[in-house]
């Protein structure tokens, strides 16, 4: 049996196989969706300093890619978001996405980070693989695409004791940072789906003789 296709692709998981998925098929002028559950793309590659075997720089091959894909008119960047649901048959496919409130508007927000500056409470950095710490208004690294602020509801003060809102005070643009904000579930209709979600790295700790997560100057590469 022959089927229509559509010729929307939905690309799950924003790490460098997504992007550039994402790129190729967008070159062909055909939609893609590129979802993606971290608040920006780049994946396990943007925190590599050099790549083997050349040891080129991999911020220098990966943030042109994170930029175009950002721009590109042919792909639908969807950051902070999981899949949730994928019904329909080949070449037809309805896909539920879950967009997480992200408490900050993509498109208002001017990146100007006052409201990082003034946050009063810290977590630890993903980015950094929990080395560093960050405020829970916070953009995950200075390359970062979207380049745009969002709140992390976990640790931030007005979900966990019920009052702050520093960061609405001192927001330079009305109404950009919205506290009440909810997620959302949208649905999609594709006709190809690309699954490059990558990898987990290993657990050090797991090797507890080498103290990996007692000792804080115990690290992994």
């Amino acid at each position: 049996e022959e089927l229509p296709v559509n010729p929307n692709t939905l690309v799950i998981g924003g790490g460098i196989a997504g992007i550039q998925a994402s790129l190729e098929i967008a070159a062909s002028k055909n939609i893609v969706y590129l979802v993606e559950k971290s608040p920006t793309i780049g994946g396990h590659m943007a925190m590599f300093d050099k790549t083997f075997p050349t040891l080129d720089c991999a911020a220098c091959i990966l943030t042109p890619k994170m930029v175009e894909v950002g721009q590109h008119n042919y792909i639908k960047l969807m950051t902070y978001s999981e899949v949730q649901e994928v019904t329909g048959v080949p070449g037809n496919y309805t896909v539920k996405i879950l967009k997480r409130a992200r408490l900050i508007n993509l498109e208002t927000c001017i990146g100007c980070g006052i409201c990082a500056e003034k946050c009063p409470t810290k977590t630890f950095s993903e980015f950094d693989s929990n080395t560093t710490l960050r405020r829970s208004a916070y953009i995950p690294f200075p390359q970062a695409v979207p380049n745009k602020y969002l709140i992390d509801s976990s640790v931030c003060n007005y979900f966990i004791k019920g009052k702050c809102g520093v960061c609405v005070k001192v927001c330079p643009v009305p109404g950009c940072i919205n506290l009440d904000e909810k997620d959302e579930v949208v649905e999609i209709n594709v006709g190809n789906i690309i699954v490059a979600t990558g990898f987990k790295t290993f657990d050090a700790a797991k090797f507890a003789q080498f103290g990996y997560g007692k000792y804080p100057n115990v690290l992994t590469s």
